[in-house]
């Protein structure tokens, strides 16, 4: 059994990050690591990141929303991250891969809040009631971990695969969103890699952010007023090459671009 410290894991995190490169997994090697430190690990390496990187938290983002992720995974619920300023991308425009590892693209729900969202039995009606509007979005998820292989506590303690995301332009009221049957269609390079609805993301997304904010309450933490949430992967994920544009069109409200590209 390896002896290492949560502040050694915090490190070794952010370098892989800024190196960008790998490590192996850690948390079956490291007697009582259990879900609670994987989520001290988390803040920890967040609060470096906003020392250290000059950017401050910008909202959360869920994990492991839909059924067939959690079974592939061997876990029984989802994961949240944080997400921060400096990981918002310009939609529609062509960004650079150069500091991502093995970056995978995803199309989100995202929220955007209007007051703040707190308490332990925060139900989805209260998730929508709370909610300004909600807009497509990707995710770029990336993993510091060797060959994108992580155990759950891995992965919170990853920030949860966190690395980069991209919001569209269109803004509706949340309460006139079909959340369940409303559809998403997924291209990338003009050719459809996956079809879903919004109900893949755990019956309905609203379901997901109400379970992530009485998640957050039991850590003193809680959904901010203005912050973004990423409500979870409606689709698998799909690897990001150099020229790749991909494009996501939901039912309803428009569809969101984003191109990929070498060099800064």
């Amino acid at each position: 059994m390896k002896t290492i410290t949560t502040e050694q894991i915090v490190e070794d995190l952010f370098e892989a990050q800024h190196k960008v490169q790998t490590l192996p997994q850690f948390a079956k090697d490291i007697p009582g690591f259990d879900e609670d430190k994987a989520y001290d690990v988390q803040e920890l390496l967040v609060e470096k990141q906003c020392r250290e990187e000059g950017t401050s938290v910008s909202g959360w983002k869920l994990g492991l929303t839909s059924k067939a992720k959690q079974q592939m995974m061997g876990v029984h619920e989802p994961s949240y991250g944080v997400l921060l300023k400096n990981m918002s991308l310009e939609e529609g425009q062509s960004h650079s891969i150069e500091r991502f590892i093995h970056g995978k693209l995803e199309p989100e729900l995202a929220f955007v809040f209007k007051e703040d969202v707190k308490g332990e039995y925060i139900t989805p009606a209260q998730i929508i009631q709370s909610t300004a509007y909600v807009l497509p979005a990707f995710e770029v998820i990336d993993s510091r971990f060797e060959a994108f292989k992580f155990t759950l506590l891995d992965a919170v303690a990853d920030n949860s695969s966190s690395c980069r995301y991209i919001l569209g332009n269109q803004l509706l009221d949340p309460a006139q969103v079909e959340m369940r049957l409303g559809g998403v269609v997924f291209r990338k390079n003009g050719e459809v890699v996956a079809t879903s609805t919004l109900a893949a993301v755990m019956g309905n997304p609203a379901n997901a952010i109400a379970w992530m904010a009485n998640k957050l309450a039991k850590r003193g933490q809680f959904i901010r007023k203005g912050q973004v949430v990423l409500s979870g992967a409606i689709t698998q994920a799909v690897h990001i090459e150099p020229g790749d544009h991909f494009t996501a069109s939901f039912d309803g409200f428009g569809t969101i671009h984003a191109s990929f590209m070498t060099g800064e």
